[in-house]
């Protein structure tokens, strides 16, 4: 790695701040702004018009689409311009218009994206967020600050997320819905405010799952949802069925994480 990789992958026009450091394969397009404190990985592809500031790190293998803002200043009046972080794993893909900003002091210091994700147009990942591996996030998605995204998360267009709340693994929105609680692993929610919708089972069919599996998951869902029992009534009724399937006990660890309680 040289501190602005290989020129001739770099458009004349583009501005590269001294201190960032690009692998010698990282490619950045015309009128690419590339701040301070910037650290870009083999294989990333930078398209035109695209600011990144710092201090940010960005792993291998992703591509950042036009006029996406990546690791601003975030958008909370208690940031005094403290240096916190922005990292974001390997083999993204960030389209249009995207804003992500970096955390603040008064939580990690830190807004962290996994890997293989799929932020589609004009998505906004607010300060402090936490996204996992795998989820896509359909256009004008937007997470405030100090949102957990699990792995393998489908969130539908224009879907907005309130501050602190956990997505589960593999849950789903729908497009336009608004999550003010949090989501339970593997639940389909929709509605402003969201509404549990019963689970992606043909997504877990097409993940290869058992129909075993997917009937036990099904039996949960009915307890958590069907039989009227508060939240720790049924996370005690699941939990003596958790050891001997995994996702079950994914779904009981996502319902006990909870501190915003659950969508209903």
């Amino acid at each position: 790695m040289c501190e602005k990789g290989n020129l001739t992958l770099i458009d004349s026009r583009a501005v590269i701040h001294p201190s960032a450091r690009l692998a010698d394969d990282v490619e950045v397009g015309p009128f690419a702004v590339i701040g301070p404190d910037v650290e870009i990985g083999s294989g990333t592809k930078v398209h035109s018009h695209v600011v990144v500031n710092g201090p940010t790190t960005i792993g291998r293998n992703n591509t950042i689409f036009q006029f996406s803002s990546v690791g601003e200043d975030c958008q909370d009046k208690k940031y005094q311009g403290e240096p916190t972080l922005l990292e974001i794993g390997d083999n993204n893909i960030i389209r249009e218009g995207c804003t992500i900003h970096r955390g603040t002091v008064q939580d990690n210091s830190l807004t962290s994206i996994g890997n293989n994700n799929l932020l589609m147009a004009y998505v906004h990942i607010a300060h402090d967020c936490v996204i996992g591996n795998d989820s896509i996030f359909a256009n004008n998605t937007a997470l405030a600050g100090h949102v957990i995204v699990d792995d393998g998360v489908i969130f539908g267009g224009f879907t907005a997320v309130h501050q602190f709340c956990r997505i589960g693994q593999g849950s789903m929105t729908a497009a336009g819905t608004a999550l003010f609680k949090d989501l339970p692993a593997y639940v389909m929610a929709s509605g402003s405010p969201a509404k549990a919708h019963g689970m992606n089972f043909e997504g877990m069919r097409r993940r290869g799952w058992s129909e075993e599996i997917i009937q036990d998951l099904r039996r949960a869902y009915k307890v958590i949802y069907r039989q009227n029992l508060k939240l720790e009534e049924a996370i005690k009724l699941l939990e003596s069925k958790a050891g001997h399937l995994p996702q079950i006990e994914v779904l009981v660890k996502s319902l006990q994480s909870s501190t915003r309680g659950i969508v209903r």
